[in-house]
């Protein structure tokens, strides 16, 4: 299209209110450059647009034809500046993240409270999900970023960040009392039931290779689907079991749980931020994001 689209910009409005002077006001400019441009794209076109009379203007039947495809093309862009700034102000918006049990407890839920109080008109979607299973669902743009914890290990185009770090601890309920009295080793608990997630899950694989680095096999006696199983199966006595430090503290406090001290070092974990380089993150997305750095 040779026109350009400032002509048809500045006809729109010759032809809404019918009248150059108001034109002239809506669109910030003056009456004489208004009257030149609509000249310039008669001119372009080939064709009378409007009639000019001491009563103000009116539409020729070529004006018509082309102001009813000028106004929807003009009302669908108002549209969609209103809709863009409202995004960026905003004032609505949905953003979607994964998430796997452990992130959303430690760092996720309180970030999206603090979010939420600021930005009450964005929708928030969480997807629970393992690790693995985030880490794909941002790969697939199902979300817009997870938030996860390691190991966590991710490609190009997908990149990670650190967020925090946490300890895991070994807890136990009060039949294993006993063992809270003095650090014992990994040897020393092997007789006793263990609580942990499936082989399926990479914290499985951390803890087999913590077993395997002291010479032993991880041989969990109860298998649980999620972290927050593990907890109460602790409490009911089914078994010791690794378990977030500070998840840990309400049942250690009230004596429902208690710390089982290990001699070997339990290596600190981390939570990631998971994101895709090739997807750029929308302006309600991008908020949350920057918060979550934040408040790490």
């Amino acid at each position: 299209m040779k026109t350009s689209c400032e002509y048809y910009h500045v006809f729109y409005y010759a032809a809404k209110y019918k009248n150059l002077t108001l034109a002239a006001g809506a669109l910030h400019n003056s009456q004489p450059n208004v009257s030149r441009t609509i000249r310039l794209l008669e001119h372009d076109l080939g064709c009378q647009l409007l009639i000019r009379s001491n009563r103000g203007i009116s539409l020729t039947p070529e004006g018509e034809r082309l102001y009813s495809h000028v106004k929807v093309a003009m009302e669908q862009l108002q549209s969609a500046e209103e809709e863009l700034k409202m995004l960026t102000g905003l004032h609505e918006g949905v953003v979607s993240v994964g998430a796997s049990e452990t992130a959303l407890h430690l760092l996720l839920l309180p970030v999206l409270k603090k979010f939420r109080e600021s930005h009450p008109q964005i929708r928030i979607r969480i997807q629970n999900h393992l690790t693995l299973q985030a880490i794909e669902s941002v790969r697939q743009s199902l979300v817009d970023f997870a938030v996860v914890t390691s190991p966590a290990s991710v490609s190009d185009p997908l990149k990670s960040s650190s967020l925090m770090h946490f300890q895991d601890i070994l807890i136990g309920g009060n039949a294993f009392q006993s063992l809270s009295q003095a650090p014992v080793s990994l040897h020393d608990i092997q007789h006793c039931p263990l609580v942990c997630l499936g082989e399926h899950t990479m914290i499985y694989h951390f803890f087999d290779d913590l077993y395997r680095r002291n010479d032993l096999t991880l041989n969990p006696e109860f298998e649980a689907a999620t972290t927050d199983q593990i907890l109460p199966m602790v409490k009911n006595n089914l078994g010791i079991g690794f378990f977030p430090e500070k998840m840990a503290q309400e049942a250690l406090a009230s004596g429902e749980a208690c710390r089982i001290c290990l001699k070997e070092e339990i290596p600190r974990r981390e939570i990631f931020l998971i994101e895709n380089r090739e997807r750029p993150l929308t302006v309600a997305a991008d908020a949350l994001k920057t918060l979550l750095i934040e408040s790490s």
